[in-house]
């Protein structure tokens, strides 16, 4: 099988062609060429940018068993995929984003793929909210085009919703944010008891589904959540990580408010307490597909080794203030003892 990958230089994208090189398949990239990738002479690269007429004019004349595109954001993009690669490709895959139920009004959590539908909220004027909107909505016009193209031309597009991804050597570094603290000595703060649930996915577990759906007809014009089952809260995942650390970190349950105020940030401090955190139900890949991820232990189990072989030594933004947090936590953790 010949596959075109689109994006994809970081996190999941390496990780998937790496399992289709393993399985002797043959691998295309496009992508800008700004960040260096590891498979050598293995691999073919088309450098372009998809924002201009490259992507059209380096697969004109050229065609492929299956694409997988991470790298579109907005309606053009898709539509600009179906264009280069209309009647010239025997799958395209496009990565989505469980945010695009986060921007519909009233969606429930878990999200099914039938909850897609419905009116979206509308634009918020805070620049956080915004950035968050703009990709929901961003993703939602994708997959609108690609709906459009599969019922007018049958455009063999499959759509994948995946929430946060965590992984080894995760460039967006969220997990690490936790890790670092667990591992300094000092008590951690837990924004707002970090009762909340959370479910996330595995990136290995993502490019192995990835790698299996390809060419599967079934999936044509269909969407599929990709999530683990488990649901712990935020505090019961850090308590895992805790355990696998060997911690003996303390965890302060402090207001965000009181964070805010304190000037440290909510999101720096802890990422998974962000509002715009999907919950997919992953029940259709699983019955549909025989989707089944692997325990939150073992994955979790990974990214901790990778973690202490490599990427304790490495700084982490707003790690400065740390201090300041430590100081916060104890005065907290005073008055509750």
């Amino acid at each position: 099988m010949h596959v075109l990958v689109i994006g994809g230089t970081r996190f999941v994208g390496p990780l998937l062609v790496h399992r289709l090189l393993a399985a002797g398949h043959r691998v295309t990239l496009f992508n800008r060429g700004t960040i260096p990738d590891p498979f050598g002479p293995r691999i073919e690269r088309l450098v372009g940018d998809r924002t201009t007429a490259d992507l059209p004019r380096l697969l004109q004349n050229r065609s492929f068993d299956a694409a997988v595109d991470f790298a579109a954001y907005h309606g053009q993009d898709a539509r600009g995929a179906v264009e280069a690669l209309g009647g010239r490709v025997g799958h395209y895959v496009f990565i989505s984003t469980g945010q695009v139920y986060l921007v519909r009004a009233g969606a429930p959590r878990p999200s099914r793929e039938s909850d897609y539908e419905g009116p979206v909220m509308p634009r918020p004027t805070d620049e956080e909210e915004l950035g968050n909107w703009e990709y929901g909505t961003g993703k939602r016009d994708c997959e609108d085009a690609l709906v459009e193209a599969f019922q007018k031309s049958r455009f063999p597009a499959t759509r994948i919703r995946i929430p946060v991804v965590n992984g080894e050597r995760d460039h967006s570094r969220r997990l690490d944010r936790y890790l670092f603290r667990l591992v300094d000595g000092g008590p951690v703060l837990v924004p707002d008891g970090g009762t909340h649930p959370v479910r996330h996915v595995y990136a290995g577990e993502v490019a192995r589904f990835l790698a299996e759906i390809l060419g599967r007809e079934q999936t044509f014009g269909e969407a599929y959540n990709v999530s683990q089952r488990e649901t712990p809260s935020l505090v019961e995942l850090l308590g895992l990580l805790q355990g696998m650390l060997g911690s003996r970190a303390r965890f302060a349950a402090v207001a965000s408010s009181d964070l805010v105020a304190a000037g440290l940030s909510v999101r720096e401090i802890s990422p998974f307490s962000s509002k715009w955190m999907s919950m997919l139900d992953p029940s259709k890949a699983e019955a549909e597909l025989g989707f089944r991820h692997e325990p939150l232990v073992t994955s979790l189990g990974k990214i901790v080794a990778s973690f202490l072989a490599y990427g304790y030594t490495t700084p982490l933004e707003g790690y400065e203030a740390r201090s300041k947090e430590i100081e916060l936590a104890e005065r907290w953790l005073s008055v509750r003892s």
